[in-house]
């Protein structure tokens, strides 16, 4: 199984910007995708989880900003994030979770600066 995960960059405070992340490889269809993120100097933490059938995580600092979507028929994962903060810089990386297997994407950075 692999994860490859896309749409990092640079974007100004108040900004959005949106993260894919595709699987590939053999997949339980009973599954959690989710984000993670980790800024310079601290912990990898949970930044939002999917269940396959729709059921959704948010940690605190997100919840109203941040939306986790899927699409089964392509196992890709979303992260749409909006109204952004300088805090929420870090490499963001994608994770699926099934039958006692843990994969992570390669990680994008995110950047938000003015």
């Amino acid at each position: 199984v692999q994860l490859q995960a896309s749409g990092g960059g640079l974007v100004q405070p108040g900004g959005s910007l949106r993260l894919s992340c595709a699987a590939s490889g053999s997949i339980f269809s009973s599954n959690v995708m989710g984000w993670f993120r980790q800024a310079p100097g601290k912990q990898r933490e949970l930044v939002a989880t999917i269940t396959s059938g729709g059921s959704t995580n948010y940690a605190d600092s997100v919840k109203g900003r941040f939306t986790i979507s899927r699409d089964n028929a392509k196992k890709t994962v979303y992260l749409q994030m909006n109204s952004l903060e300088p805090e929420d810089t870090a490499v963001y990386y994608c994770n699926l979770q099934f039958a006692g297997w843990n994969y992570w994407g390669q990680g994008t950075l995110v950047t938000v600066s003015s």
